[in-house]
């Protein structure tokens, strides 16, 4: 049964009925159509798609070039263009928003190897590095602040990324200071392994280990294995 009102503003449209259902609507309707362009076809005659998908295509692309093709082929119901199923990832991030404001320092730095720990298994998994790890932080009165540092070398390694962002912690985070939400974040993103340096500065040792702890939770579960915290209290 087919309701002359589609439920919640969506209607589907049957594999080769595209061109009849586009048919009689308006011309500004259509996907690429503006003001200025709908203006020219009306000039033209064209008020519906479907006067444009009856219209001659080599008019069109006389009048409007390349886009005059694509137009034609639009209101035909055609599209030409591939479908893009994966998007290239621009960050990756982890928060968490405590249930009650935190200012323990234990527990936010805690929290903040475990974000650590997130971000990098999901740059791990993509085959990513990055080259800035971020952090977002925001007080018991809302105030939200953001914090970025630009890494010597790219990394997907979990105590690197840690690293970073504890050190970016400190920079803001006052003793005492209630603490509402946690965010860690890593961005300029590249594709594959971090590489080995001319004077290497233990990244090879680092990355083997870190090999050793995604076996175990592989096998056993994220749980089986936490990274103990290298930075001591009050280090910046």
């Amino acid at each position: 049964v087919r309701s002359n009102s589609p439920p919640n503003a969506i209607q589907v449209v049957p594999p080769g009925e595209e061109a009849a259902f586009l048919a009689p609507l308006p011309i500004l309707a259509l996907w690429g159509v503006g003001p200025k362009t709908a203006a020219r076809l009306k000039a033209m005659g064209i008020h519906t798609i479907g006067d444009l998908a009856r219209y001659p295509e080599k008019n069109l692309v006389r009048c409007f070039g390349k886009h005059g093709r694509d137009l034609s082929l639009h209101a035909r119901g055609i599209d030409e263009e591939p479908i893009e199923t994966i998007r290239e990832a621009k960050s990756i991030s982890k928060e968490t928003t405590f249930v009650h404001d935190i200012s323990d320092q234990d527990i936010l730095e805690g929290t903040l190897l475990h974000l650590s720990e997130g971000v990098g298994h999901d740059l791990r998994q993509e085959g990513l590095t990055c080259q800035t790890v971020g952090l977002k932080y925001r007080r018991q009165d809302f105030t939200t602040l953001t914090r970025q540092s630009t890494l010597t070398e790219p990394t997907n390694l979990d105590q690197q990324i840690f690293a970073s962002a504890h050190q970016l912690f400190h920079q803001v985070w006052k003793p005492d200071d209630p603490v509402r939400l946690l965010g860690v974040s890593a961005s300029k993103l590249s594709a594959g392994a971090t590489q080995l340096t001319l004077w290497d500065n233990g990244t090879e040792k680092k990355r083997k280990i870190q090999n050793a702890v995604d076996a175990i939770r592989g096998k056993y579960g994220e749980k089986a294995v936490r990274w103990a915290k290298e930075t001591r209290r009050g280090e910046s």
